[in-house]
This record gives structure tokens, sequence and C-alpha cells, in this order.
């Protein structure tokens, strides 16, 4: 059996899309996604996105992480997929899918995909990090020297220490530089650093205009893949909404796995 497959990234964050909309992949094999995502076996990549039919919307998403397991939102591959829909010809410029975390707009404008995530009623501060859900959990949590910081050693001893359980989160890492803000995240899944990540750019963003360190409602954020943007509307009672993340997905090539 043969499976076609695109690769596509969204600043450095990259994934296997697979057109399912005819069913031609098992969702239950976990050991498959496992390989086809290893980057020395297989094709490599930080998950696979499956893009299948839907009753009512443009399409679902079906995200799996790069160990195998199906995860929960992920902004950079909500992003990509929009992309892969209009490649394939499901969209023209704007959607609306159906994520594990719900319903998705999204819009294609002068090559960035503009992707509105599910609002933030509350942010969690504490004395030396933020918590938040932006359709996946993350803590946020500043640091000084970045660019040297070790992000997997600690991120995964955060990831895996007692704030947050079995279930774990995912460790983002902010520091300002000049005018704006440069970020690096451990993700859950992936147990390393990965070159971006949506949702954690966008808990990074809402935990910045939080603690009030700007007032605008339009952050940029240097990831280590890229540029990502991600705009908002803060709510009196300290919540968010129309929050968009917005950067650029690209196809990289495409190819056939064989089984």
């Amino acid at each position: 059996m043969s499976i076609p497959f695109y690769k596509y990234q969204g600043t450095g964050n990259d994934f296997v899309m697979i057109d399912n909309r005819q069913l031609i992949f098992s969702k239950n094999d976990t050991k498959l996604v496992k390989a086809i995502c290893d980057r020395k076996f297989g094709i490599g990549a930080d998950g696979l996105i499956l893009l299948e039919n839907h009753a009512t919307l443009d399409f679902t998403m079906v995200y799996y992480n790069a160990d195998g397991n199906q995860s929960s939102m992920c902004g950079n591959g909500g992003r990509c997929i929009v992309a892969f829909a209009k490649e394939l010809g499901v969209i023209t410029d704007r959607t609306i899918f159906e994520a594990v975390d719900g319903f998705h707009e999204a819009f294609i404008e002068d090559g960035l995909v503009h992707l509105k995530m599910q609002d933030v009623p509350e942010i969690k501060e504490f004395e030396d990090h933020l918590f938040l859900d932006t359709g996946s959990p993350h803590h946020v949590q500043w640091v000084s020297d970045i660019d040297v910081f070790d992000v997997k050693k600690e991120g995964a001893a955060i990831r895996y220490g007692s704030l947050y359980g079995k279930a774990g989160s995912n460790i983002n890492f902010v520091e300002a530089i000049g005018e704006g803000y440069r970020m690096r995240t451990y993700e859950r899944g992936v147990e390393d650093e990965t070159l971006s990540c949506g949702t954690g750019a966008t808990a990074v963003a809402l935990a910045i205009h939080k603690q009030k360190k700007v007032s605008k409602n339009s952050i940029p954020l240097q990831v280590e893949g890229g540029q990502l943007q991600v705009t908002f509307e803060p709510q009196q009672r300290g919540g968010y909404k129309n929050i968009f993340l917005i950067g650029p997905a690209e196809k990289v090539f495409e190819g056939v796995w064989k089984v």
C-alpha cells in the first residue's frame, strides 16, 4: 500500500500532511505515525496531520505528536493545514474547520495564514511563571541569556516535574530583546525543543500583555524558526478573545510512503 503525503513547515515547525478524505490512513496505528515522523528512518516531522471530511464545515484536522499519539491543538499545524487545504482545492482563501479543541476560522492574506484561536478566559500568575491554555497547556517563564539557555534540560525538568503531573505541559521561555521578544519552547510529545510552537507563541503574547509589559494588542515574536505575530482583544474580566496567530506556512515537498 502507498500513502501520498505532503511535507509542510510553519516557521520551522514541520508536519507530514495526509489527505485522508478517503480514509486511506489508519488513525489507530500509533507505530506508523511514530515511524513516519522519525527523523532518521522516516520522513521526519514534529507531527503528523490528517485532513478529513466534515459533515458541515470545510474539513476536520486530526493531529498527532511525533510520538504517535493524538494530541491537543497545534497552532502552527493549524496554519499549515489551512495552506494544505488550499493546495488540495478544498478551500480558497477562507475557511472554517474543526480541530480537537473546536471550530477555527482562518484566512490567507499576503502569503500569511491568519488562524483564529480559541478564547482564553483566564491566565494564572505565579511567582516565577504564568500558566494558560491556548488549545494546549502552556507554562510561560521569563529568562535571561535566552541564546545560551538549556531549553531541553530545563524544559524537561518542568514538564516532568511536580507542577503538571503525568499529563505535563509545554514549556516556554521568553526574554525581552531590544523592543521585541524572543521565545523558545520545549514541546511535550516531541520531548525536545522545536523551532516554533504556535499555541506557545499565542500563550507568550497573552502573558506579555497580562503582565502589562505592552499596551498594544498586536505582538510580534521571534521564534527559532522565524517570525510570528499574535493579535487579540483583551476583556475587562481578564480574558482574551478574537485571538489570531499569524505567520507563513509553506509546502516543502511531497512524496509517497510505502507501507
